[in-house]
Order: C-alpha cells, then structure tokens, then sequence
C-alpha cells in the first residue's frame, strides 16, 4: 500500500536526489523510497546495537556479581 505525502525539501538537495536518480536509472520516487527505506534499515541496526551493548553490560554486571559470590564460597571453603 502507498501513501501520498506533501514534502518540502531544499532545492540542493533535490538537484543531488534527481542527479543520482537518473544516474542510476530510477525515478526520483523510486529512488527516494529506496533511501528511507536504506535509512530506516540503518537506523534500525543502530537501535539493536545499541540495545545490544545495554544488554551486554547488564549480563557482565550479573556475571561479574556471581562470580564474586562464587569467590566468596571458595574462601569459606564450601
């Protein structure tokens, strides 16, 4: 499904968006679509990255704690 928006962009970067349309032998639409989609994909990446790394310092928190605990068994000889 497809929706029409109104959108306002700056004359320079419309000049460079219809240059590397027509570079590449698409439509200024196509084209367009093609680099939100590109963008969204990225941003996307960076958000699981992102979360990725919160996670990761959480499980080597939790690690780290039951490790100490297990150093605390050892020196109490259990």
């Amino acid at each position: 499904m497809t929706k029409l928006i109104s959108l306002k962009i700056e004359e320079k970067e419309l000049r460079k968006v219809d240059h590397s349309a027509q570079t590449v032998g698409v439509s200024r639409n196509a084209y367009i679509n093609k680099a939100l989609r590109f963008f969204n994909h990225l941003y996307e990446r960076r958000l699981l990255a992102k979360e990725l790394r919160r996670e990761s310092e959480q499980v080597r928190q939790e690690s780290s704690s039951v490790l100490r605990e297990f150093e605390t068994f050892q020196d109490e000889g259990l």
